[in-house]
Parts: C-alpha cells; structure tokens; sequence
C-alpha cells in the first residue's frame, strides 16, 4: 500500500524538488531539501544504495593520503563532517582505532618514514583529528603486533594509533532516506526515470517514469554518480566528465590476520595503500550476535574503468593485486581460497586528463546547473555527503527564486538515533530476546530495535540465523520488506543485511530460505518465488565470477 500510495502522489503532486538517484548523496539531498521545508520526491532505477554507495570502502574518515596532496581543506571537511556523523548517526557510524604498521629491515625502521608518518598524523590531529577525542601515539613493536598478529614479526618495526570512523554505507544511505520520508519527503525505489519533461524554453519540468507516469517538479536534481553524463544527456548538451575508477575489496576470515582494529598497510608494487578493517555484522552466528567481527576485509583498488556503469565485477587480477599487497608484510600469505566474499564499486570522479592516476584526482565535489535548470551534483564523497548536498540545495534555491532557509542537517540525528547508550536494566527481559540478540539489534536498528525484537517475541522462529555463519537474524530479513522498503532478495540479503559481501556462498545457500521467508510479506506466488530466486542467483554469478557452487 505504501508503494501505492507514493506512486499516486508521485503522479498527482507538483513538487519543488524531484532528485534522481538514491545513493547517500541523493538520499542526503532529499533529506536536506525537506528538512528546509520544501515538498520533495526521491527516486532511484534500483535500491538505494544499490550503486556505489553500497559498495565503499564503510569508513567516514578524513583521508590521511589527501595530506600529500595538499588537499587541506578537504581533510579539514571530511573530519568536521565525520564528527557529525558520529552525533547525528551513532547506531550507524562509529569511532575505529587505525593502525600504521612501520616495517624495516632486521626490524629497524628509516627514521625518515616515521618522521613522515609522525608529521602527517600530527597535520591530521590538527586539521581536525583531535574533534575525536584522543590523538595520535607511536607504539612499539609488541603493541602493533598484537593489533594484527598476522604480521609478520620480522618485519614490524614499530607503528602509529591514530582515530576515524566506520559506517555501513548501505544502511547510513537507508537511514537518509527514511528521514527525508519523516519529514514529508515522497521516496521510491527500484523506480526508474526514462526521460526529463521540459517548458517550450527549454526548462526541465519533471520526469517521465518507467511506467510512464510523469512527475511535475519545479527543480530537478540529478544525484546519479557514475551515471551522472547519462542522466544530465536527457536535458541537453553535458559540460561535465565523469571519470569512473574501480575499488574492489575482499573478505578473509579473522584467523587469517588477527587484526582486532582497522590497519593502513603499504603496498609495495605502487606505493599506494590498502585498508585492513574488522568488518561489521559478522558474529559467528544470531546466537553470539553482538560478538567480535569474525571476518577482515581489505581493500581498494583505484585504477580506471571503462566497462559497463552496472555491473563492475571483481576479477581474478584484482583479487590478485589485494593478496600481494598484503601478503608481504604477512607470517602466513594469504591464497585465493582464503576469499570468502568480495565487492566491487566505482567511484565517480570528476573528470580530468587521462594521464593523471586516479589515485591523484581529487575527491571534491562541484555543483553544476545546466542551461536547462538541471542541477547536477558531481564527484565527492561518502564522507563529505552532508555537504554536498547542503551545497546543492543552496542551488536548487537560487533555480526556485526562494529565500534561503538554513541547512538543519548539521545537527539532525537520522532515524534511529541515539543509539550508543547502554542497554536499559531489564529491556532484554522486557522483551523476551537474548540480551546478546539484543545487543546484536541496537547495533544495527538503534531507538527501532524493539520493533525487530517484536517480530521474534511474536514469532520466535525468526529468533534463528538468516545465513550460516553470520549475525543476521530471520527476523531482520521480514523488517526489511515490511518497514525499510527492500523488494528483493539482493535488498535484503546484499544491503539491508550485508551478507552477501560478506561471506558469497553462505549467502546463496541461504536464499532459497530466504525468499521463502519473504515471498508472503511481498505477495508472492510460488512461481515469482522461483522467478526471484533465479534472478539473484544470476546477478551472484554475473557480479562474483570468481566464486564458486552458485547455482544455477
């Protein structure tokens, strides 16, 4: 019904501001927009997040490699918005410990490297790092082993502490949009956009939709990322280049590397880095929900792309260049076999000559207003959404002739929040959940966790794991589709939980369950059942090539 009734709005309103695209950019527009009092309407072709804001690296950090770059201003930005994130979204995004491991010889390290390391984090804590809380500290080589004890000790020197934070990326853009939805915005996904409607001067006025349905709106805001050159063509002429680079990450078990925080390794072919980060979500099962993470991601690459804006895959070379970046400073090297899930993402950058890396092109943003009126917001990042979409409404204003109204995000908990409080004597009593269970649902619904704990009190078969190995409980699978708008098995099984990054073939053994377990609550008939079990299992099979056993 709530489908329904957005739809019929969507055909029968005029609104001030229509934004394409639900990524965390999009969705943060959307919610900026409406919360400065303007009628608003969000639309995405797929999920929200479904496009690279599902598929980053989950951290909310200021950038150290930005620092050599000079990019001083954008670290200043991306650390002032990462303590707001931390305020407005704590269920979401939390403080995680990083370390620098320094390596040298006979365990001797060039005083250079930590002079530069000990100068760049001292630049960082400045810039803004300290808003954390704590600064930066060198530690010896007993501490930065027993951070990462996969290290190999020969090698470890000495090493930095230092502060940021982590996010899961699907989830902060899911908790945008239900905000912006709070505060009377209309939102809808996996509803597409085929054309723009424009005034004899050449305006655009809205969009026609996949079923061909037209919206009206005063102001059109074109929030696509990488699609970005695509959707602003539907208007006129593009004066923008977007310049795709692929990041993909993969997922080993804990054993493999022990790191009980997120670690900065160099690596040694390029000089770049990789993140080696304790993923999120994944107790060993919804018996233990809450425990330590049992599995590490590592990741990215950033190297150019020029295939297909849908479906980035992660290939064998690119698994490759992970392994041998980590593996030289590891006492045992990691295989192929040892990868248990992967992702693959593409960062939109804005354009720039094809002969700079683009490990080197900036990550700000740019607003850009067409002839048309169209205003496109480009480039960015996860970090730094808030902003960007502050900036792009403060346009959207300007294009509507109105008086400009003050940005209220800076300080506006999403849904959900606060979350970080300890758990009230006696709730999970109160409940009649595990107090492990409900540790495991503040940590992912926050002030909504009662609500999942409603469903197992009701039900408590759905107290049971969704997927062999992993925290997520049956329960999360029937919240997604009845509260978080997910719509099919990839929704719920890739971003509403994020098990299908985080262990592949789990995930498919589940699916079949899974669908089963939803296919009521969607009104599915046996044979849509089967139908949407095939499409994901094929959609695993295109995005993962270098799994094995899915089935087909």
């Amino acid at each position: 019904m709530a489908r329904e009734r957005a739809r019929e709005r969507l055909r029968s309103e005029e609104f001030d501001l229509l934004v394409v695209g639900g990524g965390v950019t999009g969705a943060g527009v959307a919610l900026d927009a409406a919360s400065r009092g303007m009628s608003v309407a969000l639309v995405d072709k797929g999920d929200w997040a479904s496009g690279t804001s599902s598929k980053s690296s989950k951290l909310v950090h200021g950038g150290l490699r930005y620092l050599q770059q000079k990019e001083y201003r954008l670290v200043y930005e991306n650390l002032r918005e990462r303590q707001r994130l931390l305020h407005n979204a704590p269920h979401i995004v939390r403080v995680m410990p990083f370390l620098i491991p320094l390596f040298g010889k006979q365990g001797v390290v060039s005083s250079t490297v930590a002079k530069a390391y000990s100068t760049a984090l001292t630049l960082y804590d400045v810039t803004g790092g300290w808003r954390i809380g704590t600064l930066h500290k060198r530690l010896g080589v007993a501490e930065t082993v027993a951070h990462m004890g996969g290290l190999s000790k020969g090698k470890v020197a000495a090493g930095f502490l230092y502060f940021d934070a982590q996010a899961d990326d699907a989830r902060l853009t899911l908790g945008l949009v239900r905000t912006a939805a709070d505060h009377g915005a209309v939102v809808l996904n996996h509803c597409g956009v085929g054309s723009f409607t424009t005034s004899p001067s050449g305006r655009v006025t809205g969009a026609v939709l996949d079923d061909g349905s037209t919206v009206r709106a005063r102001c059109v805001v074109n929030a696509t990322g990488v699609w970005a050159e695509q959707v602003a063509a539907l208007a006129g002429p593009v004066t923008f280049t977007i310049r795709p680079a692929k990041g993909i990450h993969i997922v080993v078990p804990f054993a493999k590397i022990r790191a009980d925080i997120a670690a900065v390794v160099p690596v040694r072919s390029d000089k770049r880095s990789v993140f080696v980060v304790p993923a999120f979500d994944s107790g060993s099962s919804g018996t233990t929900a809450g425990a330590p993470s049992d599995r590490i991601y590592i990741g990215t690459t950033d190297t150019d792309y020029d295939g297909p804006l849908d479906a980035p895959i992660c290939t064998p070379a690119d698994i490759r260049y992970v392994l041998d970046g980590i593996n030289d400073w590891l006492e045992q090297p990691l295989t192929e076999d040892d990868v248990i899930g992967t992702w693959a993402g593409l960062r939109p950058l804005l354009g720039a000559a094809k002969n700079a890396k683009t490990a080197d092109l900036s990550r700000r943003h740019q607003v850009v207003r067409a002839q048309s009126d169209l205003v496109s917001i480009l480039g960015g990042k996860l970090t730094t959404y808030r902003q960007m979409a502050e900036d792009t409404v403060d346009e959207c204003e300007r294009v509507l002739g109105r008086r400009h109204a003050r940005c209220r995000t800076r300080r506006l908990p999403l849904r959900g929040a606060p979350a970080d409080s300890p758990m009230e004597p006696g709730a999970a009593e109160r409940l009649r959940v595990d107090p492990a269970v409900l540790r495991h649902l503040i940590d992912r619904y926050g002030s909504e966790a009662p609500a999942v704990a409603a469903l197992i009190r009701t039900d408590p078969s759905l107290g049971a794991p969704l997927v062999s190995g992993l925290s997520y409980l049956r329960a999360e699978a029937v919240h997604a589709v009845r509260v978080e708008q997910a719509r099919t098995l990839e929704d719920v099984l890739s971003r509403r939980t994020r098990a299908l990054l985080l262990d592949t073939e789990a995930t498919v053994a589940a699916a079949a369950e899974t669908a089963r377990l939803i296919a009521p609550e969607l009104v599915w008939s046996p044979g849509d059942e089967q139908a949407e079990l095939e499409r994901f299992r094929a959609f695993v099979r295109a995005e993962k090539p270098t799994r094995k056993a899915i089935p087909a």
